[in-house]
């Protein structure tokens, strides 16, 4: 369908926003989020799109790590790179890490511009979208997990997550794994078996719904893989980003 010269301007005036990507969280991930954001811009040309300023910074110490008080903290990090994006004059930014968001408090007191909460979108998107829905089955990272970051914002819901054996010998090293884990860069066959088998099992668990509650295994996750929806609350973020929300 061809835009009307009236909708055009209207895409290109709400798309005068500077978009900031606080990333690297990982690499790949960063990557995906630009790329989903293209691709859902109402767009016809070049100058439709959002100007997007991204700081891939791989530096930033693991978030897991650190939750678990094993590794560095990586607020400053995190805050330095928040700095980089607001001396670029973004108006708003966007974390493409789950676990990431358990620091955006602290990231937000250190910027003027804001940073959108994915999870509290999320929230207000399955409220809006799938009203009748009980209960979620969590696919995440352990250090997500044990921040409490979806029992904070999706109190609403019976959460189902997987038990411990199959969090530490499945999820995890799905993503984790030096030989086969998708931050490794395998992002096809093993990785993806292994989160399938686990979310077939939150499935008979009673989950309704399950969410990809990591950037990486929104990487290799689609809806085809399940029979109840599959959320990615990236692309939650996206839609906001793209429906100016913020």
């Amino acid at each position: 369908m061809e835009l009307s010269k009236d909708n055009k301007k209207e895409v290109t005036a709400m798309n005068d926003k500077i978009i900031g990507i606080l990333g690297g969280m990982g690499p790949e991930a960063t990557a995906h989020f630009y790329f989903k954001l293209i691709k859902a811009t109402p767009s016809k040309t070049d100058q439709d799109h959002f100007r997007v300023i991204m700081d891939s910074n791989s530096k930033i110490p693991d978030r897991t790590s650190a939750i678990f008080g094993n590794g560095e903290n990586p607020v400053p990090a995190l805050i330095e790179t928040a700095k980089t994006l607001e001396c670029a004059k973004v108006d708003v930014a966007c974390i493409p890490c789950i676990t990431a968001h358990y620091f955006i408090d602290d990231i937000q007191e250190s910027v003027k511009f804001p940073i959108l909460n994915a999870l509290r979108e999320l929230d207000i998107y399955i409220k809006t979208n799938y009203p009748d829905i009980k209960s979620i089955g969590i696919l995440a990272t352990s250090g997500t997990l044990r921040t409490g970051l979806f029992d904070k914002y999706l109190s609403d819901y019976n959460l189902i997550y997987p038990d411990e054996d199959i969090q530490t010998n499945k999820v995890m090293q799905a993503i984790y794994s030096p030989q086969y884990g998708i931050k490794s860069g395998v992002i096809e066959g093993k990785p993806i078996d292994m989160l399938v088998e686990t979310g077939e099992i939150l499935i008979k668990n009673g989950a309704q719904m399950l969410i990809a509650g990591c950037t990486e295994i929104g990487l290799v996750l689609n809806s085809y893989h399940f029979d109840i929806p599959l959320i990615d609350p990236m692309d939650v973020a996206i839609e906001a980003i793209v429906e100016n929300k913020y």
